[in-house]
């Protein structure tokens, strides 16, 4: 049975006071308790007494394999600094998001890159045809008098023709 010295929630909503017990740590937060060593209410001023501990209990039950959970080992520690030693944890993984979020971060990165590039190659596309049009309408330009040469030869064979059917 593995005990822990942790806070247990009383008081009304909006209003909480703390119980400092020990207990089971299969048992549920506000649940039953061992004994109960000390209090914390977080509504008193800081300078004031917010929290209260024996630490003669808290001595003697940690002796017997009870481990206070991280906001009572601050408190254990503010009190009797010697008997209780705690030291702010680091967890640099803490802030870092789960795997769904890490995934839907992925996709949203792809889907980006994706417009992105569909956005360049529009934008080439639309400088591109720009550049193609100017020597088509060269070549159009160059192409013009063959065709009015020929629109104007047309006409006259087709003359030449109709006198022979004429004549004819």
């Amino acid at each position: 049975m593995s005990l822990k010295i942790r806070l247990s929630r009383g008081g009304s909503k909006k209003r909480p006071y703390y119980r400092i017990v020990v207990a089971d740590s299969r048992m549920p937060r506000d649940g039953r308790f061992i004994e109960k060593i000390g209090s914390y209410n977080p509504m008193l001023p800081k300078d004031g007494e917010r929290v209260q501990i024996d630490l003669e209990k808290a001595k003697a039950w940690y002796a017997k394999g009870a481990r206070p959970t991280d906001r009572v080992a601050r408190f254990l520690h503010e009190a009797d600094g010697e008997a209780f030693k705690w030291e702010h944890g680091n967890n640099p993984q803490k802030a870092k998001p789960g795997a769904k979020a890490q995934e839907r971060l992925a996709e949203k990165a792809e889907k980006e890159a994706e417009l992105k590039a569909a956005a360049e190659e529009a934008e080439a596309a639309a400088n591109a045809p720009a550049e193609e049009e100017a020597p088509a309408e060269e070549a159009a330009a160059e192409e013009a008098p063959a065709e009015d040469a020929a629109a104007e030869e047309a006409p006259a064979e087709e003359a030449a023709a109709e006198e022979e059917k004429t004549e004819g």
